[in-house]
């Protein structure tokens, strides 16, 4: 967790300098990227809250979604997907900014054929970006660190643009 806050201590600044807010969906992640936001002293001024959606049955009952909303095509742990997520948890938690991270954390891969170690990441706001990561690993807990490392760096970055 150590090497996450100094990048959410930088992210919640910039929040705060640009009078902005930012909502999460994660997924493989397990929370570790809202525990690293919110671990920055003030986060309450700019960070709005979280979803930790680990099925779709969990996604469509805490955030009201039906199966139709996911536009046709688009699966989970994909960049499309992480960029619908990221709009759901913006509009639905009434953030400047939404982010989802949504992955295979490991050892095995996922149902839709990803292995493990694979994440993708969408932001949504003021501008959209989507990024995908592979490490390579089976290793479930250093895959979820690298998950929510990826994620917070990829924010602060489009937070730069």
């Amino acid at each position: 967790m150590q090497t996450l806050l100094p990048i959410a201590e930088r992210i919640g600044a910039r929040l705060i300098a640009r009078k902005e807010s930012v909502a999460v969906s994660e997924s493989s992640s397990g929370g570790l990227v809202s525990a690293a936001l919110l671990a920055v002293p003030g986060a309450s001024v700019w960070y709005q809250g979280a979803s930790v959606t680990y099925t779709p049955n969990v996604a469509r009952g805490l955030l009201g979604l039906q199966r139709g909303d996911l536009p046709p095509g688009v699966r989970s742990s994909s960049e499309p997907y992480a960029l619908f997520m990221a709009g759901v948890i913006r509009e639905k938690l009434r953030g400047t900014w939404g982010l989802c991270e949504t992955g295979a954390a490991g050892p095995t891969g996922n149902p839709y054929g990803d292995a493990a170690g694979h994440t993708c990441v969408g932001i949504v706001g003021p501008v959209e970006a989507s990024f995908t990561l592979e490490t390579g690993e089976s290793d479930r807990l250093a895959n979820m660190m690298a998950f929510a490392r990826f994620a917070l760096e990829r924010f602060e970055a489009v937070l730069g643009e």
